[in-house]
């Protein structure tokens, strides 16, 4: 797979996380916000470049807990 192809799996994946996420704050309140950002890293392969972008921003997310 050449860089272009790759780049664009890695961007799919980094979009069905950030739906995800969404998702799942709206349906499962329970859940803490930094287990529902793991989950997502871990569901969608995501980059250890793509797990920074998340955690950057949705830190405030996660220490408001909204």
């Amino acid at each position: 797979m050449d860089n272009s192809a790759n780049t664009i799996t890695h961007s799919q994946n980094l979009k069905n996380a950030i739906r995800y996420i969404s998702e799942t704050v709206l349906k499962n309140s329970e859940l803490s916000r930094k287990e529902i950002l793991v989950k997502a890293e871990l569901r969608f392969d995501l980059t250890p470049r793509e797990c920074e972008f998340l955690n950057a921003n949705f830190q405030n997310m996660v220490k408001e807990g909204l």
